[in-house]
């Protein structure tokens, strides 16, 4: 298991040891002595699993506030996504900044996502499910996010016209967020 580290300080890309052959494949997606190890010790405590069944689907870019922050351990189980991060840590030097991944089915690639940043993503096929971890139950007082088209943040999504529930849609821009961490 490879742990790669990007340029947003607390992502961290995880690249699992797939054992295939002719039967198919395993995969040990999660190892707690394994992860602490490669730096990541959250107590996740929460798994969620979503479907989405149209290509250029955009969930995001969610966060929770404190005290209800979470830490969150995305894997994609089906299809594809572009999966993205955004750095709302104000005093962190790549504050508003943002970094991209592509994680799918194919690649098994493990994205850790810390407290302080918004996560969203866009379906990149028809039928695609995530599933992830979190360290805190959801709080719907304490949920957040930011719009995914904020000009000052400049994502570049692989969709124009991305499918949006009516909550994502009306989410306000970063510089219209209170601090929250």
């Amino acid at each position: 298991m490879e742990f790669i580290r990007t340029d947003l300080d607390g992502v961290i890309l995880i690249k699992p040891d797939v054992h295939a052959d002719h039967r198919g494949f395993f995969v040990e997606s999660y190892s707690e002595e394994r992860f602490a190890g490669g730096g990541i010790t959250a107590a996740f405590v929460q798994d969620n699993h979503s479907r989405s069944v149209q290509k250029g689907i955009l969930r995001g870019l969610h966060f929770q506030i404190p005290p209800r922050s979470q830490n969150k351990l995305v894997r994609v189980t089906r299809g594809a996504v572009y999966d993205v991060v955004v750095d709302l840590r104000r005093s962190s030097p790549t504050y508003g900044k943002w970094c991209s991944f592509e994680l799918s089915a194919d690649n098994f690639r493990i994205l850790f996502v810390p407290v302080g940043f918004a996560h969203g993503f866009c379906t990149l096929e028809k039928n695609t499910e995530v599933q992830y971890k979190v360290d805190c139950p959801f709080s719907p007082a304490h949920d957040s996010g930011i719009r995914w088209n904020d000009p000052d943040i400049a994502i570049a999504w692989p969709v124009r016209k991305p499918v949006l529930s009516a909550k994502d849609a009306k989410l306000p821009f970063l510089k219209n967020l209170p601090s929250p961490f």
